[in-house]
């Protein structure tokens, strides 16, 4: 994509619901190949998918095909919706899906995981780490159970920024009671995401 990945998206960016229905197949490969570099597994059980504004392009052609939506008012509700989500050049933003395939398992797992969404953490060097920013559009936890989604926004500054784009190494993990795994960003799917810092 040519466009400036951290730019929010404006009514001006989207097809119309016939455009995107003739568009939609093309476009929907090229969002795939895009987020395979994009998610990052913390376990058996749980993945960052990192978001962008590509990414999120696509949610919202997705929502307005899906809900039929074509007045001004319901297409600005989505871009309000989405557009937080777009990286700001200084930080990552991610969904954080914690993923059991049987529901009574992970029902039974969620009781178990609270307050994991603020336990994801990022390591460049042997520097500090940073600790995740969970669910500041709404909360989606509860006293007895975590949610099965969440969204993260993990901050990085100037330095931060230059490290990794030094090649420092690159560490991103989850430390909770019951769920403790870590994993280094390497490959592809580093240089995707260093895409998301300006």
């Amino acid at each position: 994509m040519t466009f400036n990945m951290n730019r929010q998206i404006t009514r001006d960016d989207l097809l119309s619901l016939e455009q995107y229905s003739q568009e939609r197949d093309d476009f929907r490969q090229q969002v795939l190949a895009h987020k395979k570099n994009r998610q990052l597994a913390l376990g058996p059980n749980t993945t960052l998918y990192f978001e962008d504004r590509l990414t999120l392009l696509y949610q919202i052609q997705e929502m307005l095909r899906i809900e039929k939506v074509f007045e001004a008012d319901g297409i600005n509700e989505e871009l309000e919706a989405y557009n937080p989500l777009i990286p700001g050049g200084r930080n990552f933003k991610a969904t954080y899906m914690i993923e059991y395939s049987d529901p009574l398992v992970r029902a039974a797992q969620l009781e178990k995981m609270i307050g994991i969404e603020d336990l994801v953490w990022m390591q460049i060097g042997k520097r500090d780490k940073i600790w995740s920013i969970a669910d500041e559009d709404l909360e989606r936890s509860t006293e007895n159970k975590t949610s099965a989604v969440h969204f993260l926004r993990i901050e990085v500054d100037d330095e931060l920024a230059q490290a990794l784009k030094n090649g420092e190494k690159w560490v991103v993990g989850v430390q909770h009671s019951v769920y403790t795994y870590q994993v280094e960003v390497t490959g592809e799917t580093r240089d995707c995401l260093l895409n998301d810092l300006d």
